[in-house]
């Protein structure tokens, strides 16, 4: 039987993970849950339902999803639109999602097998020959269905494209090696240096992660790594030396490039659809000092010897 795999996204023409147009294809499934990420929707390993509660016609003019729901009061609705879902009752059978005329219920992810996934990448690979391209597979991370990003990046050696793996390494080093040769560039981040907070922030703590970064590195694999600046989280003084230690000490400088990415309040309302409270509710910032202080921190870096970016474009 062909591996399948639950895709919650696929981007075209994207020029920001990995170098050239690629095709981005974003998996389900993650074990970390950073308070600032922007993509909620990635973290569980199944499909889910999310509740757009503005775009519903109300159950007094459709009720569609009532009757095409199995579970018993799983829908909670109030002024007579869905105002959550029963995460405890809820089946995941998605019945409603695929009914709903308005799209007020949202399918989040879909299975698809190798092949569907691969008539997709091979529909630009005339852009991925001229650009320098190729497919970049992230999520959530991608390693929670690591059977599955084998078998594609397998398939996609096979047929000659550029394959880029995007993924916070917090596995056993045995699911990476499954795909490690079929991966020509990996991305990844640090998020924070100090175990404590990086488990206070993500949920998990570091060791694991760094540990894979170190075992990367000492097989010299091609890497990308990124910072998502947090105000107050990550961005102090003592914070970033020490990720310049560890890049240069632990990981012998083997980076090709370090990519700071600056905080943006994204995909809050992905959270409201799924009935999970936003880890940044609180946050305020004057956007135009952060912008500096991140250019400051880039400049820091650069002086010690290590190539690094503000943003997700490769450049010299």
């Amino acid at each position: 039987m062909e591996q399948e795999g639950i895709v919650f996204n696929i981007q075209r023409f994207t020029i920001h993970d990995g170098p050239g147009l690629r095709t981005e294809l974003f998996l389900k499934g993650c074990p970390l849950r950073c308070r600032w990420c922007s993509n909620p929707e990635s973290w569980m390993p199944f499909m889910q339902p999310g509740v757009y509660r503005s775009k519903c016609i109300s159950k007094n003019k459709c009720g569609d999803c009532l009757e095409a729901c199995p579970g018993d009061q799983v829908l909670q609705f109030y002024r007579g639109k869905p105002a959550a879902v029963d995460r405890s009752k809820c089946l995941h059978c998605l019945a409603c999602a695929r009914i709903c005329p308005s799209d007020a219920i949202k399918q989040w992810g879909q299975k698809m097998t190798v092949e569907e996934c691969m008539k997709v990448i091979r529909k630009d690979q005339g852009y991925y020959e001229r650009s320098g391209g190729g497919v970049t597979v992230s999520g959530g991370d991608p390693l929670v269905q690591s059977d599955f990003v084998q078998a594609l990046f397998r398939k996609c050696k096979e047929e000659g494209y550029h394959t880029c793996l995007e993924f916070v390494f917090y596995t056993d080093w045995s699911e990476i090696e499954k795909v490690l040769p079929y991966t020509d560039l990996i991305i990844s981040d640090i998020k924070h240096m100090d175990s404590k907070i990086h488990k206070q922030y993500t949920g998990v703590n570091n060791e694991l992660i760094l540990e894979n970064l170190e075992h990367l590195a000492r097989e010299g694999r091609d890497m990308i790594l990124r910072i998502p600046v947090i105000p107050g989280v990550n961005d102090d003084e003592k914070n970033i030396a020490s990720t310049a230690d560890f890049i240069q000490s632990r990981l012998n400088g083997k980076v090709r490039t370090l990519q700071l990415l600056s905080f943006m309040r994204l995909g809050e309302e992905k959270y409201t659809s799924l009935g999970i409270p936003y880890g940044m509710e609180g946050m305020k910032l004057n956007r135009k000092s952060f912008q500096k202080k991140v250019e400051k921190i880039a400049e820091y870096f650069n002086q010690r010897g290590i190539h690094c970016l503000v943003g997700t474009r490769e450049k010299e």
